[in-house]
């Protein structure tokens, strides 16, 4: 089981965004830089946060700006964004073929699925309740205690 990376990416740009947004222009090069990663990426990430209606950009601005505030954009709504997980199949993957004539691989199925999609639930609840603003804040606050030691 494994969210992508593009998960904490997108988490990363707008937490960006909002901290840069006044004083720079946040280019999908300048946000790569932040994240370390290259600036398709970063673009393919921006291109699915637009979709989703959580990005506006315009061609030519070199930048890209919250269409809300961060208060109301959760975890969740990135974690959907960014298609982290295949909708149908669910956050855990499970292996294709048990053995039918085991009586384990009969069953196990039946057993796991209903505690797998339990768990993915409450994950997801979780990540409702999680704000970026939260996010933002503590990115701002660890920012601020790094000051306080230099």
């Amino acid at each position: 089981m494994q969210i992508t990376s593009r998960f904490t990416i997108a988490v990363h740009i707008i937490t960006a965004i909002d901290y840069f947004q006044k004083t720079r222009r946040v280019s999908s090069e300048f946000l790569a830089g932040s994240v370390g990663v290259n600036p398709v990426i970063v673009r393919n990430v921006i291109g699915m946060m637009r979709e989703a209606g959580i990005l506006r950009t315009q061609k030519g601005s070199g930048g890209a700006e919250l269409t809300r505030p961060l208060s109301d954009i959760s975890l969740y709504d990135i974690y959907k964004a960014v298609d982290c997980v295949d909708s149908e199949a669910g956050l855990f993957h499970f292996h294709e073929q048990p053995n039918p004539e085991c009586p384990v691989g009969r069953n196990i199925h039946q057993a796991l699925d209903e505690s797998l999609a339990e768990i993915q639930r409450v994950m997801e609840e979780k990540m409702r309740s999680v704000s970026l603003a939260d996010i933002s804040e503590r990115t701002r606050q660890a920012i601020g205690k790094e000051a306080e030691t230099e």
